[in-house]
């Protein structure tokens, strides 16, 4: 099968690799449709997420059709349409009975604080991610959702991991009714955090970045203000400016340690690794949300020490909330809200890409070239599929 392989840093390519095989009965192979190339993704291309080995394929946000079950597999079967979640989970330990489903405790065996994501280095379990043709998919049984008709390829992907994170971010803030919301990142799950804000009954949502093209994107998408970081000095002072010199309710973290905006953070966290990436947004966050508010973090961190200011922290009275979203727990909640019209997630994909020339995908992506605000891969049997349809139709 045709594969994204990890080269190093800031090296991928497409390559043949072995076709994946049932391993264990609880195993589908699932052969990919769509899949996407996820800000996470980008932690990994620079090089910043630990144990990420040449040969690694990405890719953790995909759906497809299921080409093969295992014998213990009962819930799912040959042909079926299937979004799969990031996490992979038991579905019956401690933490899956809690819903936790991005903390289970049978599917790493590396014992990390991380349970296992699919394509997302050995530190996340060393499985092989939806990049590809096809795709191992264990836990069949608890995993996978049959995707409903009336739900598009293009809406269903997006709810593998993008949109279920951006709305978990915006749950754990719990936003009150007029509660005034500050979101830090305007890539697509900042996107969706920020729209996601106003079905929790925000009554203001400021989203800050520093690429233009995103913060007008997020404007339109959102219906939200939009800050350019650059324009202003101390980040923190100028969020209580806005907010009658109070601080925001509720502060979303949705950059991780690939943050810009300081040149200290930028050297001890992204270029010398003295610390789990820039906490440039960390410190905005605490410094900006107002005493006894909500602090709300999904951005990526490594999984050694940060830099962060706990003593504003306490002395502020803050709430802070943070995990990995528990996808298939959001899932039926976001299905109403597509139905209902309320969200349309796939309005910002902006690129879709040949599996062929995914170097070319990330570079564009991590590179914020050409607009792209949200890339999507398709293998070359998807091409052929959809050729045969439009034949048929004709």
């Amino acid at each position: 099968m045709l594969a994204m392989n990890y080269r190093g840093p800031y090296r991928v390519r497409a390559q043949h690799k072995p076709d994946p095989v049932i391993e264990h009965p609880g195993d589908a192979i699932v052969r990919v449709t769509r899949s996407c190339i996820c800000g996470s993704d980008l932690h990994l291309y620079h090089g910043m997420v630990p144990d990420t080995r040449v040969g690694h394929t990405f890719g953790h946000e995909f759906i497809g059709i299921v080409e093969d079950v295992g014998a213990g597999v009962q819930n799912l079967k040959v042909g079926d349409r299937v979004l799969v979640p990031f996490n992979i989970f038991c579905g019956s330990c401690f933490f899956c009975q809690k819903e936790l489903y991005g903390n289970c405790h049978n599917v790493n065996a590396e014992a990390t604080a991380v349970g296992a994501i699919y394509g997302y280095s050995h530190t996340a379990g060393g499985y092989d991610g939806g990049q590809a043709e096809y795709v191992r998919v264990p836990m069949a049984d608890v995993g996978p959702l049959v995707i409903p008709d009336d739900i598009v390829d293009d809406d269903a992907v997006l709810l593998t991991d993008a949109l279920p994170t951006g709305y978990q971010a915006a749950e754990m803030g719990s936003i009150k009714e007029g509660d005034t919301v500050v979101v830090f990142g305007a890539g697509p799950v900042g996107i969706f955090a920020a729209k996601s804000a106003w079905l929790f009954g925000a009554g203001r949502v400021i989203v800050v970045d520093e690429v233009e093209y995103r913060l007008e994107f997020v404007k339109n998408y959102a219906q939200c203000e939009v800050v350019n970081f650059k324009d202003v000095g101390d980040m923190a002072l100028h969020i209580k400016k806005m907010t009658d010199w109070l601080g925001a309710d509720v502060c979303i973290d949705a950059v991780g340690g690939d943050a810009a905006g300081s040149m200290a953070q930028t050297l001890t966290g992204r270029l010398m690794k003295m610390q789990a990436g820039a906490a440039t947004v960390l410190h905005w966050c605490i410094n900006s949300v107002r005493k006894g508010g909500n602090v709300s973090i999904v951005g990526v961190y490594g999984p050694t020490f940060n830099m962060v200011p706990m003593g504003n922290a306490l002395n502020k009275g803050i709430t802070m909330r943070m995990n990995q979203a528990s996808v298939k727990r959001h899932l039926p909640r976001l299905i109403e809200h597509i139905r209902a019209g309320h969200i349309d997630p796939k309005q910002i994909i902006t690129h879709r890409v040949p599996l062929e020339e995914v170097a070319d995908a990330y570079h564009i992506f991590s590179s914020k070239l050409d607009n792209c605000i949200k890339p999507i891969l398709i293998p070359p049997r998807a091409h052929e599929i959809r050729a045969v349809k439009a034949s048929a139709t004709i």
